[in-house]
């Protein structure tokens, strides 16, 4: 059921913003005398692309790539979302080609850089993906930097690189404190290094706003076992239990149980 709502909700967005750019096809057609403006046209093409593969609905992002390519053969964009396209198709050694492409023809281009280090982090090239998640984190003028940030991390946690990933989360945190990942990711450092009652903090911002993960459940029972607070305790713990009984956390708390 959520994975439905959420493939209509997508589907729904794709519709706003074909609507959107079509109005804007009209306004660039009227204030230019009918010569459509070739950036603004590329970058209407980007969107639906991107938009249409967070779908994956492949053959009409691959209608707009060639749109792209249409109006600028080198474009950076275009090979971009061609990246991404051959990503979702398992062509590996593809999408990596694009990606190198598209940060060639623009090395100022943070949002390609992110997906192509998501995607190197993805075939498990953590210090690959770590140098390029660092580079697009110095970009202050990008938009997700908050995510890169959050990506560094866990790059480096998987590099054993711990201070700093911690470094990339609580940078992450001051640039977006309400971004769930960031306040689970800490609440697990801050736990490892026995700070819990700032522990206990990231976990109760965390509930605030988002649903209780089975990696949060199990970090809760061990704050609150350590508080002393066994109806909280147990509270989590049935939660763990009924939500998420096959999860490696759920293993994790019986062995623990029978210890």
């Amino acid at each position: 059921m959520i994975r439905t709502a959420t493939n209509l909700l997508t589907l729904i967005r794709t519709f706003c913003l074909a609507v959107f750019c079509l109005g804007l096809f009209g306004c660039v057609t009227q204030t230019t005398g009918g010569d459509i403006d070739r950036e603004a046209a590329l970058e209407t093409h980007y969107k639906l692309a991107l938009a249409y593969l967070d779908n994956r609905n492949r053959d009409s992002a691959r209608h707009h790539i060639q749109k792209i390519f249409e109006l600028n053969d080198d474009s950076a964009k275009g090979f971009a979302a061609q990246a991404v396209l051959f990503q979702l198709e398992g062509e590996v050694e593809l999408a990596e080609t694009r990606f190198k492409r598209a940060l060639k023809e623009d090395p100022n281009f943070s949002q390609a850089r992110n997906n192509y280090a998501a995607f190197l982090y993805q075939q498990g090239r953590y210090e690959d993906a770590f140098e390029q998640f660092a580079i697009v984190s110095r970009d202050l003028n990008y938009d997700n930097r908050a995510r890169a940030l959050l990506s560094l991390g866990r790059a480096a946690l998987e590099l054993g690189r711990d201070e700093r990933a911690k470094a990339a989360f609580e940078h992450a945190y001051n640039l977006d404190p309400k971004m769930a990942a960031v306040l689970v990711e800490l609440a697990a450092i801050s736990f490892q290094e026995q700070e819990y009652s700032k522990t206990k903090e990231y976990l109760d911002q965390y509930s605030q706003i988002a649903r209780q993960s089975a990696r949060t459940l199990l970090l809760g029972i061990k704050i609150e076992r350590i508080f002393g607070n066994k109806d909280k305790e147990a509270s989590y713990a049935n939660a763990l239990k009924n939500r998420f009984p096959y999860s490696d956390e759920y293993l994790e708390y019986k062995r623990e149980l029978s210890q």
